[in-house]
């Protein structure tokens, strides 16, 4: 007999109180646009984007004949959100000691489910089509979710926010995109010396294009100490490498004025985007019981 991953009653159907083994992911970026499972929701009009996340995951709950859980990350209230979504239309939030403990094997049977890399080949093309705030909004996402799962010094979460950072440049938002690639710089710096290089070159090349004076100087300081530090080690073997360390250097002696330089052709063709808030890890508060956004009673799912 086919073992089952649904808990079931006498009567072979699911037991609506047993914990779902498999969690959903869902995100709220800063704009509210609304990503699930990887796929950015096309919500229309002014519709919210929590009754859209309720909505998508109610879905798989009805599929499956069972409650589903999902694990909402809501940058706009700086949130993490655990929810048990009913076939019914209803949620509930849960608080932390309600869910499941993360674990090895349950991250490793979430990501089997929605791999990471399938995320990584739909980022990939947006931005090849240059649908730039799609490709921005699922690597942010997937960043996230890594993150929150595996930890942002897990190779994965590393290389979902390098993503997050290139994507971050071509739109025009060097100063996102200098914060997400200084960060795994700085990581990388931490961790695994060998490799920080090609890392603060990145964090280098948008360094290049802000002009805040403010910005300039204390990301410069930063970026002119993992060049320091990695020369010292003998690790500056590139000589574009040592090129950068010098124009930083260089830049931070001249008061910040901008030094010339290449510009990648993707870059260049696009208009630079408004000044943004830099996404710094900042630490999300923890879920609590009964956030109304995500809450619903049976009979409210548009479907």
């Amino acid at each position: 007999m086919p073992h089952s991953p649904t808990p079931r009653d006498r009567g072979n159907l699911p037991v609506l109180s047993a914990p779902p083994l498999i969690r959903l992911d869902a995100y709220v970026a800063e704009d509210g646009s609304t990503v699930v499972n990887g796929h950015l929701l096309e919500m229309g009009g002014t519709r919210p984007a929590n009754e859209a996340i309720l909505d998508a995951i109610a879905m798989f709950a009805r599929t499956l004949g069972a409650p589903v859980a999902a694990t909402v990350i809501d940058r706009p209230a700086q949130q993490v959100a655990r929810l048990r979504v009913y076939p019914d239309g209803s949620s509930r939030t849960i608080a932390e000691e309600e869910d499941l403990p993360p674990g090895r094997e349950r991250t490793a049977a979430e990501e089997e489910a929605f791999p990471p890399l399938a995320r990584v080949e739909r980022i990939i093309q947006h931005t090849q089509r240059e649908e730039l705030h799609a490709a921005f909004v699922l690597a942010s996402a997937l960043r996230e979710h890594l993150s929150l799962r595996r930890g942002a010094e897990d190779e994965l979460s590393l290389e979902a926010r390098a993503i997050e950072a290139y994507i971050a440049y071509l739109r025009g938002d060097y100063m996102i995109s200098t914060v997400l690639a200084l960060t795994v710089a700085r990581i990388r710096c931490r961790t695994d010396l060998n490799r920080a290089a090609p890392e603060v070159a990145r964090a280098t090349a948008a360094w290049q294009r802000l002009w805040d004076e403010g910005q300039v100087a204390t990301r410069g300081q930063e970026l002119l100490r993992m060049w320091e530090r990695l020369a010292e080690e003998g690790l500056l073997h590139d000589p574009s490498h040592r090129a950068m360390a010098q124009a930083v250097r260089t830049r931070l002696e001249r008061g910040g004025r901008p030094v010339e330089g290449p510009v990648p052709a993707t870059a260049g063709a696009l208009p630079a985007a408004p000044a943004a808030a830099a996404p710094e890890d900042r630490p999300l508060k923890p879920t609590r019981r009964g956030l109304r956004r995500f809450t619903r009673r049976a009979g409210r799912s548009a479907g």
